[in-house]
């Protein structure tokens, strides 16, 4: 199965661990098997600053870094974990569970669509909190009648 990857100019792809940069506008066809990352798709550790962004991380790691596989695989189970207990949501903790089946596979690319999901789902629900909280804060005015 051929795959074609598109890439824009100066971004970065990981190729079996090796990062690439593309120099303008370059298409490339993968033909055999290889672990691919485009760089729209990487997450620096800074960034991983929340428990869904933690859960990508570690399964990106799980993905890029299979020489250091059982390492990763320990911090996909707590970040996992972490994420299942602060949930609520029963659709949220379903996509947990879809994640948790294909990480239990080797479907660890498959898997990050799954975080995305759950990133979004958490951006979500903190700008929810954050704007109850900011409606609470509110100063409530009396008219006198």
């Amino acid at each position: 199965m051929t795959l074609r990857i598109s890439l824009r100019n100066g971004e970065p792809v990981i190729v079996n661990g090796a990062v690439l940069r593309a120099v303008g506008r370059t298409d490339l066809m993968v033909e055999n098997g290889a672990t691919i990352l485009r760089g729209r798709d990487v997450m620096k550790p800074e960034e991983a600053d929340t428990p869904a962004r933690q859960l990508y991380f570690a399964c990106m790691m799980a993905y890029i870094d299979q020489a250091d596989l059982p390492r990763h695989q320990q911090a996909l189970l707590e970040r996992l974990e972490t994420l299942m207990d602060a949930l609520q949501s029963h659709e949220a903790k379903a996509v947990c569970i879809r994640f948790a089946q294909k990480v239990a596979t080797g479907q660890f690319y498959a898997a990050l669509a799954d975080c995305r999901w759950l990133i979004g789902y958490e951006t979500d629900a903190l700008a929810r909190l954050e704007s109850t909280a900011q409606a609470a804060a509110e100063p409530v005015s009396v008219s006198a009648a």
